[in-house]
């Protein structure tokens, strides 16, 4: 069998030494990068929460939710850094201990952010675990930020975060809720609703557990073999018995669009790709973290939804 791919292949490797690094700095102040927000302050306390997110996508929605009051920095911003192996630096111990509220994924997906928070406990700072909040433990899905409901539940635990951090500013930051719901996310809810109105159990292959989630909240059915969606998440060796199912699926046509990481293109993965197509299956692509870059979480998620949305469309009509 081939041998695992590197960026997949150091998730369980502790990075010992660039860790050590980074906690030895947790002391000295935190750099942060100002947040562009269209809003003007309100009149209110005029404070502003440091907060750090481990991951962009996490840290885009914490940064439209808080607006002028909060100062939003992002550990994992580069689309080809992979989270689950990220070797912190000492800048970014830096930046969590300067921060008054960290945002984490957990379940085992990036455990070297609880090493950096743990490092320096203060009673000043508020932290959320999105795993914990949405009752998912380790062994679990991490890529929570896929599923529509634990979307809902994030967004509303950092609003309450916010408002008692700095409660004079309680309305201020229901208003962002407020519009970040019915304006921003519209788009992202709409896509949704109408994939599960016309789409509900349609059959689906994907690459990896990163789209169970999505696939979950559509209401799509996914017919890859889990240990391979696992496999190729974790970056191990898929067993032959369910690449040869996988075979199966795309060949018969058992499956009615092909779901992908673009960030995880390992060879088996592209021979799965490329067997689609050649048979005549849509195929859509997804990242992990956002991308661009510079996108926002609603814009990087409506335009994978239209994707899946187009690619579905193509399969029913054929």
């Amino acid at each position: 069998m081939p041998a695992p791919q590197p960026r997949r292949a150091a998730a369980r490797l502790a990075p010992t030494v660039v860790v050590a690094a980074a906690l030895a700095a947790l002391s000295a102040c935190a750099t942060t990068s100002p947040v562009k927000s269209s809003d003007s302050a309100d009149g209110g306390s005029g404070k502003v929460i440091q907060v750090v997110a481990a991951e962009n996508f996490w840290g885009s929605i914490a940064a439209q939710l808080g607006g002028d009051h909060v100062k939003v920095t992002s550990i994992i911003t580069n689309p080809d850094t992979d989270p689950h192996s990220y070797e912190p630096t000492a800048a970014d111990g830096r930046t969590v201990a300067g921060a008054q509220y960290a945002i984490v994924n957990g379940i085992g997906y990036d455990s070297w952010a609880d090493k950096l928070i743990g490092a320096n406990p203060s009673k000043a700072r508020t932290a959320l675990k999105v795993g914990d909040l949405v009752g998912v433990k380790e062994g679990g899905n991490p890529h929570q930020w896929y599923a529509p409901a634990s979307v809902t539940q994030v967004i509303d635990r950092i609003t309450a975060d916010y408002q008692k951090i700095d409660p004079a500013d309680a309305a201020y930051f229901d208003s962002r809720r407020t519009a970040f719901e019915s304006t921003a996310l519209a788009p992202y809810h709409q896509l949704i609703s109408d994939i599960r109105a016309k789409y509900a159990g349609t059959p689906i292959g994907a690459s990896e557990s990163i789209v169970t989630p999505l696939a979950e909240g559509l209401g799509l059915t996914m017919l890859t073999p889990e240990s391979f969606l696992d496999a190729m998440s974790e970056g191990t060796d898929p067993t032959a018995a369910d690449k040869a199912a996988i075979d199966r699926q795309i060949s018969t046509k058992q499956i009615k669009i092909y779901v992908y990481n673009t960030q995880n293109a390992t060879p088996d993965v592209t021979a799965q790709v490329n067997a689609a197509k050649a048979q005549g299956i849509p195929v859509a692509a997804v990242t992990e973290t956002l991308s661009p870059a510079g996108s926002t979480f609603q814009d990087w998620q409506t335009g994978e939804l239209r994707g899946i949305a187009d690619a579905l469309s193509q399969a029913v009509a054929k």
